[in-house]
């Protein structure tokens, strides 16, 4: 089944650039509504959200596993990793969304036979298979970008679990993690990002703490839409709301930043 089936219903019930930024999120559609609205994306270090990358596969994986998980421990981990499996399919063998398939079965398979998952030897043994079966994948910006974003997440993103305390606290701890989670992607994807693209965006931690806790609402509410919207149009409607009434918050803060000077250095 082709995702271009789903991106259209959406486009019939957002304007642009909402439509374009949803459908970049949920099926990996390269964003073409607006070349300002890209440029303003760029600004602010968020073009990964109109790139599948192994972020969706794991907010997949966790959406899927909240549904089901009344189920027993077997049962769920096999719809885990078959919905893991029938999402990649669906959206196209990317180099991104490929591995990251890879390292999320990989965890969930060792899981499901009672052994210790590593997310760093997860991690490895998906690159060494990728280098094995599709080696020119590796030299891929968006691979490369998907890998370093993991390995730093691993490497430096762990974070203690909050002390019990009042909700300020518990709100602080959380958008501590947040920056902690997206500077430690940043430890190796704005190297990357520098030598390509000679380029770096200091906004960049704040966007995503700003937007981040969207993507998985929008990944729900998103997948309801088309998928409703494809039974009848009417009953695609309410959650359409939702998502136009998300994304316009996204875009009016992606507007701001963009706009704010010296946020964004070009070499």
């Amino acid at each position: 089944m082709n995702p271009t089936i789903f991106s259209s219903i959406i486009n019939s019930y957002l304007p642009e650039p909402q439509a374009a930024l949803l459908n970049g999120i949920i099926f990996g559609i390269p964003l073409r509504s607006s070349k300002v609205f890209y440029q303003q994306l760029q600004i602010v270090g968020l073009l990964h959200l109109v790139v599948l990358s192994g972020m969706n596969i794991t907010i997949l994986a966790h959406i899927v596993d909240l549904f089901i998980n009344t189920f027993a421990k077997k049962i769920r981990l096999i719809i885990t990793i078959g919905c893991i499996i029938g999402f990649t399919l669906f959206v196209g063998p990317k180099p991104p969304i490929v591995r990251a398939a890879i390292m999320g079965s990989l965890t969930y398979i060792a899981v499901l036979y009672g052994r210790k998952s590593t997310a760093l030897v997860s991690l490895l043994v998906s690159v060494l298979v990728i280098a094995i079966a599709k080696p020119e994948w590796i030299k891929t910006i968006s691979f490369q970008l998907s890998t370093g974003a993991t390995c730093g997440i691993i490497l430096f993103g762990k974070s203690k679990q909050p002390e019990s305390g009042s909700k300020l606290k518990q709100i602080i701890h959380t958008i501590k993690n947040d920056l902690q989670t997206t500077l430690s992607a940043s430890v190796f994807t704005v190297p990357i990002i520098f030598i390509y693209f000679k380029q770096i965006s200091l906004i960049s931690p704040l966007a995503n703490i700003l937007v981040s806790p969207l993507i998985a609402p929008l990944m729900i509410f998103g997948f309801a839409t088309s998928v409703l919207g494809k039974i009848c149009w009417f009953l695609g409607l309410p959650t359409a709301y939702i998502c136009y009434g998300l994304l316009t918050y996204m875009i009016f803060v992606i507007d701001i930043l963009s706009k704010i000077p010296g946020v964004f250095l070009q070499f």
